[in-house]
């Protein structure tokens, strides 16, 4: 059975490894990433933030998946919402893909920026990462925007 709950300090090593994991995976669609490890996230300071839900998937007292729901500012005075919740660090790994657990970690970072009043939830896909994209299409969200690049 798995259980979403969310992470904890002595989850760090792990959660280090997903981070690794992620940037794997992103490297094909972004050639602009630096080579050796990076990192994209703080991820002790959003273990402790009081606006930010990370939680983890286990199965079997191991963990094998991660996401977190960060409460943002709208930086837009034209938006008609103030803050949202933005979503990242989707990761789950390998030999899990495909069972649904993305899902549930969606729909636990969902309910609780909903808790918190917000109703604009957004979040980063690669829009050539076509197993994410439908992943995300299938728990509701749409494309808003595209951002193009040009190497001068």
């Amino acid at each position: 059975m798995m259980i979403v709950r969310e992470a904890i300090e002595q989850d760090l090593e792990i959660l280090l490894e997903f981070e690794q994991g992620i940037v794997s995976s992103e490297r094909p669609f972004n050639e602009t990433l630096k080579e050796g490890e990076i990192h994209y996230y703080d991820l002790h300071a959003l273990i402790l933030s009081p606006n930010t839900h990370l939680v983890v998937v286990e199965e079997n007292n191991e963990i094998i998946a991660s996401g977190y729901a960060l409460i943002k500012q709208s930086e837009k005075d034209y938006n008609s919402f103030k803050e949202y919740g933005y979503l990242g660090f989707m990761f789950v790994k390998p030999e899990h893909r495909g069972k649904g657990v993305n899902q549930l970690i969606v729909d636990a970072l969902i309910a609780w920026v909903k808790d918190k009043g917000i109703s604009e939830i957004r979040l980063d896909v690669y829009d050539q990462n076509e197993s994410a994209v439908k992943a995300y299409e299938k728990a509701g969200f749409e494309p808003l925007l595209l951002t193009m690049r040009l190497k001068a």
